[in-house]
């Protein structure tokens, strides 16, 4: 290992220990800290003098954190080696592993100096042991004195008395190892020339800064920071790794304030020692003396430096002959190498000037007397040739007065790229700092040395920000990326001495064995294009989790585009639509190419047809297609996805040809391949039809597409058998329906035996038609659930065929007439009781022939055939996706025309379904008209409440609904019981209205009936609740409520309701909600001269003779 790596390592090993004790005391891993004397917070604290074990045992054992103990501590195990006291007296142990750390040194250790005290050694608790001494000659020779393993320790330390590293003794260590991913480096570098010199990316860094500052000085903000407050002044990292969350925000408004802040944090993010920004603002500083009205950037900055600052200021010789050939660099590719202005008479000094370089580096291997004066003497000659260089003639460029000292712009674009890197986030590098609007306003100050223009600008920013995109994937700055090159001026909107200004910033390129010239954007946005078409030309592979992504990059791909077509002084050859048709065309094609290698290999292990594969595996392909990448083409081209779409068509469509036409057969092979390239071609139908409509596909079919012709050779044939097979079925159901006797299978199964058969015969046919080993389209399969849900509505229909309707169950209204004593209009009404209007023999020997029993089993026979419906659709569906031919969604979407009746899982049935619950809502409310107006007439509409309230109660229709009730719960299945009781209550509610309302001249009733009618519908309701067994209690009262309001106008005396009605009919609302015929018959049907004068006089209504007995 030689001297610079066993630095670096240590270096390393330095800042990884530095990281993690950060973490630890910022969390929440240490129960208590506390500070060491004088220290307030953690910021007070030199993270590098904590001893690591001592907190991480404190972090084990929960105690407090005394960081006093753990800085003495530290030093302990520096001054004395770690010694196991169990072992023999000869042995110890280390608490590092060599072989993690290297080899151990081959050169020999320095000479101990003289005034080293004798080796301590700490003693063991019980058993005495002998010193040990460990020599270390790395850590000596690279550790500054408070740090080496021989410090002395008479003295008892403290904080004043622990100094940090030295950051000039470790600052030819600051370069700092890449974090950066080195995928996609080569097609993301710059266009321009390497540099001849050998200059470095830390060269550049460290350059960078010194501009800044020197930018910095020219706005008055250059202070030399004072060195002994050095050990306050962390690292940007550090102090963030330091603190907690909720001290972010305070610890921000700590920063100082204004520019010497801002410097402070450029210094952090550019990695620049301490040591060596103090060295380059005191350098800047002391140029300037004598110089009286000269700005500090008009300055040779390079030439200044290496004039005010001598190798005493640098504690390590190697770390000044680094810096000073790095100065010179930077003085040889700017004034020298590269030149945009040309040398004209000055091109004789060019050697001079390499010459004084070498001689300078030369000085250093004299002796010191004759170094400093060879020394002394070239730098002045170098002074009065870079001078002369720096001055030449202006190059036309925007940026006012300019010290022309780096006059190649590559150098320039070099030094400016490493300050815009400083706008990341060093904790989080795809993430902008929060200081950016700050950094990039004192990166202005830096146009005038550098020769920046806001366009300049604008395109180094926008390459920076996407080479770090690259590197670290945050899709946030892509948008930044964006911005910033819509804010690049079109050629049309420059000015002519900007047009003239860029147009001289070329560079020649050695690649491919030839000198390639290049001007400005294209050496920048150059890299960016053919990285963005690389990704764009297979982004299938690239963007597949990420289409966001995408749409960023596209948008960089077509801005880049228009920037760089007009570099070639002529017009776009292609609009954006071109391009991305080259996009979709290269990427489509990749992929399919992939994806049927990928088959070909896996053919051998499947027993599928490799078409047949090829077919599904490229429905996929074109489904990630239109969901993910055609949303983000379509932009710039809306008919992205027809374009993809079609492709893929005619790329399946060769491999296909040839299978077709050979396919003669109903080979296992046809079967195979038929129904997946069917399905395939009618889903790339329907994405197209989504973009261009059923017109724009007809279109595109006739003109650009072949189809592949399947459903001609087979499904002609399947239609034909299913046709043929549905009208066999409806004959089955229709002679089951006809050859039903309604009685039950069993106890158990209380439906009819025709319904078993009718599913019997459906699900025979299904499994036939399943059974088919053709390929077969969606509309075969939506043509058989048509036939069997028209069957099951057939069966329905002849289910309820024999229910008539309510009005031939209901016996016709009564004449409504008004309550009289005298005899002498008898006759009359007589006459109008007897005319009564009756049901035909034919209706009535159906009627009676519909008994209860059997009307419960056509209701089971019903629930039966909707309950199945489910189970049958789940084996449909189940067996057609066997088929691969069952994407019902595709289908689904293809047209308004096609839509499948599998469409959806749960709908197949509906029409069945619908008329099913409908037949059984028929059949309920036939149930409970026919028991009450047919069955229980007599007892119900004729007798009840006849001629007296108190005489003829409900009583006694309660008891014999009770028997009806039983009867039909010993046949009715528990899922209707509760429809079929509804039904029969609101039966039992419209025969009291009909009793109440339109019982004919032999009812009557007055106020005090009242309390007697509410008590009778008290007992209706109870007895429909039956204690909570039967029917819910909120349902009952529904629809008993209807029946109040004309109990509450019984209540009412004569009086109140005829003024009540004279209100309502004179166009008034009335007081109790009733409308007018409501009132009427209430008023007729009241035993009172007064409003039968009333509604004699006023209505015209036919008195009645009284009741007789």
């Amino acid at each position: 290992m030689d001297d610079e790596n066993a630095v670096e390592l240590l270096q390393r090993y330095r800042r990884d220990r530095h990281v993690l004790l950060n973490y630890i005391l910022s969390g929440n891993l240490i129960k208590k800290v506390v500070m060491p004397p004088g220290a307030i917070s953690l910021d007070d604290v030199d993270i590098d003098q904590v001893s690591v074990d001592y907190v991480l045992n404190c972090a084990k054992r929960g105690e407090p954190l005394d960081l006093g103990d753990a800085i003495r501590l530290f030093h302990d195990s520096i001054d004395y080696p770690y010694v196991d006291n169990t072992g023999a007296v000869e042995e110890f142990f280390l608490l590092t592993k060599p072989e993690s750390s290297g080899p151990p040194p081959a050169r020999e250790p320095p000479p101990a100096p003289a005034n080293v005290p004798s080796p301590v050694v700490i003693p063991p608790p019980v058993v005495e042991q002998p010193q040990i001494t460990v020599p270390s000659p790395v850590a000596s020779a690279t550790l500054p004195k408070s740090l080496s393993l021989d410090s002395p320790t008479e003295k008892e330390l403290t904080i004043d008395d622990i100094e940090d590293f030295e950051d000039e003794e470790d600052e030819f260590d600051s370069r700092r190892a890449s974090r950066r991913h080195q995928n996609d480096a080569n097609d993301l570098s710059l266009r321009l020339p390497l540099f001849e010199t050998g200059i470095t990316d830390d060269d550049l860094r460290e350059t960078a800064y010194e501009i800044l500052v020197a930018a910095a000085g020219a706005s008055g903000g250059l202070i030399v920071p004072k060195k002994e407050k050095k050990k306050e002044k962390r690292h940007r990292l550090m102090r963030k790794l330091g603190r907690s969350k909720s001290e972010s925000a305070e610890s921000q408004t700590q920063r100082q304030p204004g520019l010497v802040g801002l410097l402070e944090i450029l210094r952090a993010q550019l990695e620049i020692t301490e040591s060596m920004d103090i060295r380059t603002r005191q350098g800047l500083l002391n140029a300037m003396v004598g110089k009286v009205g000269k700005r500090m950037d008009n300055l040779l900055i390079p030439l200044e430096l290496l004039c005010c600052i001598s190798r005493a200021e640098f504690s390590d010789m190697k770390a000044y002959l680094r810096w000073q050939k790095r100065q010179l660099n930077m003085l040889e590719e700017g004034l020298i190498n590269h030149p945009v202005v040309g040398f004209g008479e000055l091109g004789r000094k060019v050697n001079e000037l390499r010459n004084l370089f070498r001689k300078i580096e030369e000085s250093e291997s004299l002796p010191p007397s004759a170094a400093e004066v060879q020394r002394t003497e070239c730098l002045r000659s170098l002074r009065e040739v870079a001078t002369s260089f720096s001055e030449r003639p202006a190059r036309g460029d925007l940026t006012g007065e300019v010290c022309h000292w780096a006059d190649g712009y590559h150098l320039n674009a070099a030094l400016y790229e490493k300050m815009l890197g400083s706008v990341f986030d060093i904790l989080d590098e795809g993430k902008l700092t929060e200081e950016v609007e700050e950094i990039l306003e004192l990166l202005k100050s830096t146009w005038r040395i550098l020769g920046i223009t806001e366009t300049i600008h604008d395109t180094c920013y926008a390459w920076v920000l996407f080479r770090q995109f690259v590197f670290t994937g945050q899709q946030g700055l892509l948008k930044v990326v964006i911005e910033h090159l819509r804010k690049i001026p079109l050629k049309e909107q420059r000015g002519p001495q900007e047009r003239l200004h860029l147009k001289s910033l070329r560079s020649s390129v050695d690649a491919d064995d030839s000198c390639q010239d290049f001007t400005f954007f294209q050496s920048f946005l150059s890299p960016v294009q053919k990285w963005v078409d690389k990704k764009l030309n297979d982004y299938h592979l690239h963007f597949s989790e990420g289409p966001s992504t995408m749409a960023d990059i596209v948008t960089v791909a077509m801005l880049t585009r228009r920037i760089l077509g007009e570099e070639n002084d002529k017009a776009m050859e292609s609009p954006d639509r071109d391009q991305i048709d080259r996009y979709i065309t290269s990427s489509v094609k990749s992929a399919f190419v992939k994806m049927a290698h990928s088959v070909e290999v896996k053919a051998d292990t499947t027993h599928e047809h490799i078409l047949a594969s090829l077919a599904e595996e490229t429905k996929k392909l074109l489904k990630k297609d239109t969901s993910i990448f055609s949303p983000v083409l379509s932009r710039w081209h809306p008919q992205a996805a027809v374009l993809s779409a079609s492709l893929l068509h005619k790329l399946y469509g060769n491999k296909l040809r040839p299978f077709l036409e050979h396919a003669e057969h109903l080979t296992e092979d046809v079967v195979s391949v038929f129904p997946a390239a069917d399905a395939l071609e009618q889903y790339i139908m329907s994405v197209m039809a989504s973009v261009v409509g059923e017109d724009g596909l007809d279109s595109i079919c006739r003109q650009k597409l072949a189809t592949y012709q399947i459903e001609s050779k087979s499904g002609t044939v399947v239609l034909r058998w299913v046709n043929g097979q549905l009208e066999r079925i409806e004959t089955w159901v229709k002679r089951a329906a006809e050859q039903e006797a309604w009685d039950p299978i069993s106890p158990q199964q209380r439906h009819g035996g025709s319904i078993v058969e009718v599913y019997r015969i459906i699900e025979e046919t299904a499994d036939q038609f399943f059974a088919f080993k053709v390929p077969m389209r969606i509309g075969e399969l939506n043509s058989l659930c048509r036939g069997i849900d028209k069957a099951f509505q057939i069966y329905t229909q002849l289910v309820t065929g024999p229910i008539v309707d309510k009005e031939d169950l209901v016996p016709p209204v009564p004449v409504l007439t008004r309550y009289k004593k005298e005899l002498g209009i008898k006759a009359f009404v007589k006459k109008e009781i007897q005319e009564v209007r009756t049901v035909d023999e034919r209706k009535a020997s159906e009627i009676v022939q519909l008994t209860m029993p059997k009307l419960c089993v056509r209701l089971n026979s019903l629930y039966y055939g909707i309950s199945q419906l489910s189970k049958l659709e789940d084996s449909i569906s189940e067996r057609w996706a066997k088929r691969k031919i069952d994407d019902v969604n595709i289908r689904r979407s293809m047209s308004e025309k096609s839509k499948s009746v599998v469409s959806s899982q749960k709908n197949q049935f509906d029409g069945s379904r619908k008329e099913i619950n409908a037949a059984i809502d028929r059949v309920c409310e036939f149930t409970g008209l026919k028991v009450i107006f047919w069955d229980l007439q007599q007892p119900f509409i004729d007798n009840l409440y006849k001629n007296n309230v108190q005489q003829a109660r409900l009583d006694s229709i309660v008891d014999v609904l009770d028997l009806v009730l039983n009867q039909l719960c010993d046949v009715i299945v528990e899922q209707l019981r509760d429809r079929v009781v509804t039904g029969l209550l609101q039966a039992s509610l419209d025969g009291l209205f009909r009793v109440i309302l339109d019982g004919g001249p032999t009812r009557v009733f007055s106020p005090s009936d009242a309390p007697l009618l509410e008590e009778d519908l008290e007992t209706l309701k109870e007895f429909f609740i039956s204690g909570g067994d039967g029917l819910p209690r909120g349902t009952v009262e529904n629809l008993v409520s209807r029946i109040r309001p004309v109990i509450n106008l019984i209540k009412q005396e004569t009086r109140v309701l005829i003024d009540d009605l004279r209100e309502v009919t004179q166009g008034g609302k009335s007081k109790f909600g009733a409308d007018s015929k409501t009132l009427l018959r209430i008023l007729c049907h009241r035993n009172d001269s007064e409003a039968s004068h009333y509604v004699k006089k006023h209505f015209k209504i036919p008195s009645s003779a009284p009741p007789s007995t």
